[in-house]
């Protein structure tokens, strides 16, 4: 029987639903047991719908010739969940695709291409001690902190949200917290469940236990007396940037290292994951995350330089309007931050393109930047006017950028895309630190003007938990490894 075109379809349609619909407890087992993140061209798979593990594999076509059809995939996700692995990042279509059309399995079996690209990862004493994680502040930042490390929460999770500490409230305070985690307006509901606990002042999050710890100063808590001992304190909320300031979470019984997630001041390591986050030594006690804004143009700045050189530049950032700012007039310490956020464009500063040079030296002095909040609630983007080291045209350094975001050690950070009608909503709860813009990317010779998005709470949240394992000591190498 010959199938006419809407038959073919609609099977070809039926056939990827129903191997999606096979890889998700695959997908799920390895993560909660195992440790195992499984994504497609980055885009990631954990509690991924039928849907959306369907349209990651539609994604393969933006960045390859050739299609990459669930049904292929799905064998190398057989392979990989039959292996002893321990924690990582695997991307399931580079290393399907690999293989079938790229000539990478170099005559292997699948099973052997498999173990040799999850060498890193295969068979090893991966007995990490799970580091306890206390979020110090509990706004923007603390409580998309919180849903990553819930969302990692299982027998592997090797950082454990055991509290979070806030100043003492009024009554039904506790509830407020659980709700504001419960539900957020622009990054949406909470994917699981969570219950409050009032008498032990806790909340209870898709089985992670979390403390609430209420507190007005850092150095005054006992964290042992709740079981919880070397904690990272993560800082979140702005207060204290220094070492003096900082140093009071130390001071506090058992802590051991603390993490500002927001730019330092004085000698602290201001470390971008992906560019410098091999400086952050052992004995780092206080270590910086810098800006949402440093992390989402130094990646890219990195890569420009060392293709090109970059011999002097301007950052111009045209960022969503903060908490710092007023919904309405009113009085503001800053200038222009006090005029209503929702209705203007507010000119105003950054330090991110100075911070760069904290993180890449051999910037230093040679970029200026400025800042404009405008009227939206999230995703900001960075416009990078730089004069290069030598010439080179669009479709070359587009060509390159791509190149970064899907092969190099950059891989996690630099994201890129071709999409003719993305706006700023469309990259909500991108997981990259920055998002290269092609189509409005403008080379004349020695010059160019990048455009980079970057999702300034979620993006960035997701470099600050990179750098909280690299702090923790924990391994957790993305593969197949870049070439």
């Amino acid at each position: 029987m010959v199938l006419t075109p809407e038959q073919q379809y609609q099977q070809s349609w039926l056939e990827r639903q129903d191997y999606a619909e096979r890889m998700q407890p695959l997908i799920g087992s390895l993560y909660r047991n195992r440790g195992i993140e499984i994504c497609v061209y980055g885009r990631p798979l954990v509690s991924a719908s039928t849907i959306d593990i369907i349209k990651s594999h539609k994604t393969v076509t933006k960045y390859e010739a050739d299609k990459l059809r669930l049904r292929e995939s799905f064998e190398f996700l057989e392979i990989i969940a039959d292996l002893d692995l321990n924690p990582a990042k695997i991307d399931l279509g580079k290393l399907a695709y690999g293989y079938l059309f790229k000539g990478e399995g170099e005559g292997l079996s699948k099973q052997d291409y498999v173990k040799k690209a999850l060498a890193d990862v295969l068979d090893q004493d991966g007995s990490n001690e799970p580091q306890d994680v206390v979020l110090y502040g509990f706004g923007r930042i603390g409580r998309l902190l919180a849903r990553l490390l819930i969302e990692r929460n299982g027998p592997n999770a090797n950082l454990r949200l055991r509290a979070i500490v806030v100043r003492g409230g009024k009554d039904g305070d506790l509830e407020k917290r659980a709700s504001l985690l419960r539900r957020d307006s622009v990054h949406g509901p909470f994917n699981g469940s969570i219950t409050v606990d009032s008498e032990a002042n806790v909340i209870k999050a898709n089985g992670t236990y979390i403390q609430v710890i209420y507190a007005n100063s850092p150095d005054s808590i006992d964290y042992t007396q709740y079981g919880i001992n070397n904690a990272l304190i993560v800082d979140n909320t702005g207060i204290w940037k220094d070492e003096d300031g900082l140093g009071l979470h130390l001071k506090s019984k058992g802590t051991s290292k603390v993490l500002l997630t927001a730019p330092a001041g004085g000698n602290i390591k201001n470390i971008v994951y992906g560019v410098n986050h091999t400086d952050i030594e052992a004995n780092d006690n206080i270590v910086c995350a810098a800006s949402c804004t440093t992390n989402a143009i130094t990646p890219v700045l990195k890569a420009i330089n060392d293709e090109y050189g970059i011999n002097n530049g301007h950052v111009e950032t045209v960022h969503s309007y903060t908490n710092d700012q007023n919904l309405i007039d009113n009085f503001h310490k800053a200038e222009r931050r006090g005029r209503a956020a929702a209705l203007n464009m507010v000119l105003t500063s950054t330090g991110a393109a100075k911070a760069v040079a904290k993180a890449l030296p051999e910037l230093k002095g040679k970029l200026t930047g400025n800042a404009i909040r405008v009227p939206t609630p999230n995703v900001s983007m960075a416009i990078m006017n730089l004069n290069l080291g030598k010439e080179t045209t669009e479709e070359a350094l587009n060509d390159y950028l791509l190149e970064v975001a899907l092969h190099s050690d950059l891989r996690d950070q630099v994201d890129f895309t071709s999409s003719t009608e993305i706006v700023s909503t469309d990259l909500v709860g991108n997981r990259y630190a920055g998002v290269v813009d092609s189509r409005a990317t403008i080379v004349e010779g020695d010059r160019a003007v990048l455009y980079v998005w970057y999702d300034n709470e979620f993006g960035y949240s997701c470099q600050v938990v990179r750098v909280m394992q690299e702090m923790a000591g924990i391994k957790f190498p993305s593969l197949p490894l870049a070439n």
